[in-house]
């Protein structure tokens, strides 16, 4: 008798074995916990000590050239120097005391207070002004202007202020001879005490404003065209897409630009020596001239009150960006809570 099978239903194929999980990949830190062979140990020395050996030079001139005189400033300023013979008397605090009831020393502050205020806003919203309309793709030859607005960033600062000196100049300038055809009267505006320090601080602002159009244009670029093609899609306008999309993702940028041109503010010496050394009657004698005049032009010099001066300087720096900081971080949090 054939034997007979009883069908139990459909028969289910046997489940195949899960793979074993994949180890985990070492990472390039992982990697180079492992043990070296001391071959391995020797190399990586030997390219470690390369790249020191190229790094000191470097290292070597900005301590002689940055270093030092900053240290040493802070020393001679407590001493009473002419810079020339080798006495140094130790006098104190004396050379603050002098330094701070000096009254040109505080003309010298309103000065320098004055063309930071009038050069600041004018480059860092004039330039933000620029940097959309050329950040902007219906922008024809956007990329020649961004270079023609570079150009004098990279000029010599002391060659821009003689030019400028010869540009002004009342009696043979261009100026002067563009005001000739208009038959007005030359204008002396290096020469006028109200009107010299900012004739120096708009030529100021044309050098540098490449710069801080750059700073501009780096941070609009920062903002992903995607944002900008979704709110054109829900139907937001030029204005809307600018009052809620780059203004709002721009104002992180805000305080690293406006510290890095006000700070950059500071020092206008080369500019403002050769359009005015100062004159005329102090008018444009700001801080880095009265510090220079102390120390190098003066009939004795006086390096260590020149070196005081010079330290106050520096904490003036400090104040003044610490409280655009404060400020800064102060509208930004008001503005999240408002939010």
């Amino acid at each position: 008798m054939a034997s007979q099978t009883r069908s139990a239903g459909p028969t289910t194929p046997a489940r195949a074995a899960a793979p074993p999980p994949p180890a985990p990949r070492r990472g390039a830190g992982e990697a180079n916990d492992r043990p070296r062979s001391p071959e391995g140990r020797a190399r990586q020395r030997r390219r470690n000590l390369w790249i020191y050996a190229f790094l000191m030079p470097t290292f070597v001139l900005y301590g002689i050239y940055t270093i030092y005189p900053i240290v040493a400033s802070y020393w001679y300023s407590l001493v009473e120097w002419n810079g020339f013979s080798s006495e140094q008397t130790f006098v104190g605090i004396s050379n603050y005391q002098a330094v701070l009831v000096d009254p040109m020393f505080w003309s010298s502050v309103r000065i320098t207070l004055v063309f930071m205020l009038v050069v600041a806003p004018l480059r860092i919203f004039g330039a933000f002004v620029l940097a959309i309309l050329l950040n902007s793709p219906r922008m024809p030859f956007a990329r020649f202007f961004r270079t023609v607005y570079f150009l004098p960033v990279v000029t010599t600062t002391a060659i821009i202020g003689v030019v400028m000196r010869f540009v002004l100049d009342p009696g043979s300038g261009p100026l002067a001879a563009l005001f000739g055809v208009f038959d007005l009267p030359p204008v002396d505006l290096l020469g006028d005490s109200d009107t010299a320090l900012y004739a120096a601080a708009l030529t100021y602002v044309w050098k540098f404003f490449g710069i801080t159009m750059i700073y501009w244009l780096a941070a609009l670029q920062t903002i992903p065209q995607d944002v900008y093609d979704a709110a054109r899609i829900d139907g937001a306008g030029g204005v809307r897409i600018f009052r809620h999309i780059t203004l709002p993702m721009l104002l992180p940028f805000l305080l690293i630009i406006s510290v890095l041109t006000v700070e950059d503010c500071f020092h206008a010496f080369d500019l403002m020596q050769t359009m005015t050394a100062g004159g005329p009657f102090y008018s444009t004698e700001i801080i880095e001239i009265y510090i220079y005049r102390w120390a190098f032009a003066a009939s004795i010099p006086q390096l260590g009150f020149a070196s005081a001066a010079a330290v106050l300087f520096g904490l003036l720096v400090l104040v003044v960006v610490a409280f655009q900081a404060w400020a800064t971080f102060s509208s930004q949090r008001l503005q999240k809570g408002r939010a």
